[in-house]
């Protein structure tokens, strides 16, 4: 059965989108045309290898973190990396204006 998930843009833009649960959610994002990598690393990123740190993403209910670089985003209030997070029904993700990498958390834990 497919998993539900709630993507709002940087300009407040709502999509809902269904996918297989335990997706990549970074996969399933570029897929609906939703990129969750500023500008700049468009076409400059790993791949989803979880090592360039430009695909963060905020989620309104993370999960436990299971990557070297999402413990430090937890621990410090970074984005999570989307290419190391799967797809859940219900989830809730944030993308981000980035011109750079993201910017540490601040608030309610959506910003």
């Amino acid at each position: 059965m497919p998993a539900t998930l709630t993507v709002e843009t940087p300009a407040g833009e709502t999509y809902e989108l269904t996918a297989e649960p335990g997706a990549v959610l970074r996969d399933v994002l570029l897929e609906a045309d939703l990129s969750p990598h500023g500008r700049y690393a468009t076409r400059l990123n790993c791949g989803g290898r979880g090592i360039c740190a430009t695909c963060g993403v905020r989620l309104a209910e993370p999960p436990d973190p299971d990557h070297w670089h999402d413990d430090l985003a937890d621990r410090f209030g970074y984005p999570r990396l989307s290419c190391q997070l799967q797809v859940r029904d219900g989830m809730a993700v944030k993308l981000l204006d980035k011109r750079v990498w993201g910017s540490r958390q601040s608030g309610d834990g959506t910003d």
